[in-house]
């Protein structure tokens, strides 16, 4: 959710120092660009897990205070709401066993964490949204206690001056809700990849990130169930986009963009996306730090475009563009946002090796994808991935609309393989972690698709619905545990 922000009041005064100060950031950035003053030696990756707290029955356990207390681990931190963690993972080379560092370290710290978490009755659980909440977990007294989400959570609704409408339209069930707080947000919990790259490549990336989405998702879905309801195979990304809408109906009546955003164009440059935020999307959060990035920049030092960085933050692009200093020196990342969590930390691994050999092998074709695909069919695979998971259906240049397992299968996945080995990583984790990935194709079965064959399956022996959801929410913590990945997981 960005930086810590402390409870307070917004003048107009406030919101117009605000938009003078950003747009000074955002010709800052420029110069920057223009004199080529980043910093890219290595590709690094890193990555960023958000977990859900649960109690031995398997509903939320409203208890993150208390569980980072025993922790004690600055990688984790508190989010949203008072049931949800994340861990941090620093950034590394993917080179040599680097994929294997990172599931080593991502075992071990969770492991750890777990075993302080079960001292007080919660465990942890990494899942796109959790089957068990119900109307009551997700209200104002259900966000965390950090002051900046309780000034995010009232400048959402200001601006937007009405209730959340929340209205997902699934295949066989539908719900529709309203919120009176941007709490639903915290049913959310997702996966985060980032990549280092140069300014030079950082359009190439972003844009061959949009084509890999909708796929990204297809294979990871894992949230087939919100409130009850069964309705997207990875409700998820519809849930987001409307518990953080400041739009009321008139002005999405008049098109204007919403803050979780797909985006509109291919890119030819990072300086786009930053120059669009400014455009598009007025400030949540006006909040003008003492530097002046002129003055910093003059004197040879890096600025830290606070207000850049700030605004960037609230605008939840699925694929968003960092701006971040590091030991003083400027850096660009792409920030990939498109899958949920879980189902098992190889499932996580998989995932990410699958999005970084993908992406490296799309973004240096001679001829790019995205220049025989328009930027719109990119969005509808992405929503139709969401709505159907791995039974989509999607278009791709030169195979017309295939299923999105068999586009993967043909296609994608020789070319994350490809990817791989320009990274140099080890044949061995290569072929493990895709070999995830090809037994999700294969079988057909990914986080969403065990879920609801869990829940229709304790139906079909009269168990009703919310009982089958608590269920199967215990059979999944208990399967998570085990790291075997989720094609394998016995079939109900």
């Amino acid at each position: 959710m960005g930086k810590d922000v402390g409870s307070r009041t917004f003048s107009r005064e406030d919101r117009q120092r605000y938009r003078d100060k950003v747009h000074r950031c955002l010709d800052v950035f420029a110069e920057m660009l223009h004199r080529e003053l980043f910093e890219f030696d290595l590709p690094l990756t890193g990555m960023e897990v958000e977990l859900n707290l649960v109690d031995r029955d398997g509903a939320p356990a409203m208890r993150n205070a208390e569980v980072l207390e025993r922790i004690d681990n600055p990688a984790f931190v508190p989010e949203l709401g008072r049931f949800n963690l994340e861990i941090n993972i620093p950034p590394q080379l993917l080179t040599g066993d680097g994929a294997a560092r990172y599931e080593r370290q991502v075992r071990d710290q969770l492991n750890t964490a777990e075993e302080k978490a079960q001292t007080d009755g919660a465990g942890m659980v990494m899942i796109g949204i959790l089957p068990t909440l119900r109307p009551e977990h997700l209200t104002h007294e259900t966000i965390s206690g950090n002051p900046r989400y309780a000034l995010l959570d009232e400048q959402m609704l200001l601006a937007r001056g009405e209730d959340l409408h929340i209205d997902i339209r699934g295949e066989h069930e539908t719900l529709e809700t309203w919120a009176d707080s941007i709490a639903p947000e915290a049913a959310c919990t997702s996966v985060q990849f980032h990549m280092q790259v140069s300014p030079e490549e950082f359009a190439a990336s972003w844009n061959a990130a949009q084509c890999l989405a909708a796929a990204q998702v297809a294979l990871g879905a894992n949230s087939p169930y919100f409130l009850g309801k069964e309705l997207w195979r990875e409700t998820r990304i519809a849930l987001f986009t409307q518990a953080t809408d400041t739009r009321p109906v008139e002005m999405q009546a008049q098109g204007v963009r919403p803050r979780v955003w797909f985006g509109e164009r291919w890119i030819t440059s990072v300086f786009d996306l930053f120059e669009e935020n400014l455009r598009y999307f007025p400030a949540l959060l006006p909040v003008v730090e003492e530097e002046d990035p002129v003055a910093e920049l003059a004197a040879g030092r890096t600025p830290s475009l606070a207000e850049l960085r700030l605004h960037n933050g609230t605008v939840w692009r699925w694929n968003r563009p960092v701006y971040d200093v590091v030991r003083g020196r400027p850096h660009l990342r792409v920030e990939n946002r498109v899958l949920p969590a879980g189902p098992t930390v190889v499932d996580v691994l998989a995932n990410g090796a699958f999005y970084f050999g993908a992406l490296r092998a799309l973004a240096h074709e001679d001829r790019p994808i995205w220049s025989r695909m328009s930027f719109g069919a990119a969005e509808e695979n992405f929503t139709s991935a969401a709505q159907r998971g791995l039974e989509a259906t999607v278009y791709w240049p030169g195979m017309g609309r295939v299923p999105a397992s068999e586009l993967v299968l043909r296609h994608l996945l020789p070319l994350a393989h490809e990817g791989l080995r320009a990274w140099g990583v080890d044949h061995e984790i290569r072929e493990r972690l895709l070999g995830v990935i090809e037994g999700r194709c294969t079988s057909g079965q990914n986080g969403a698709r065990w879920q609801v064959d869990t829940v229709h399956a304790l139906e079909r022996r009269g168990v009703e619905r919310w009982e089958a959801l608590r269920r199967m929410t215990l059979e999944y913590v208990a399967r998570g545990h085990t790291n075997e990945p989720v094609h394998l997981w016995d079939k109900p």
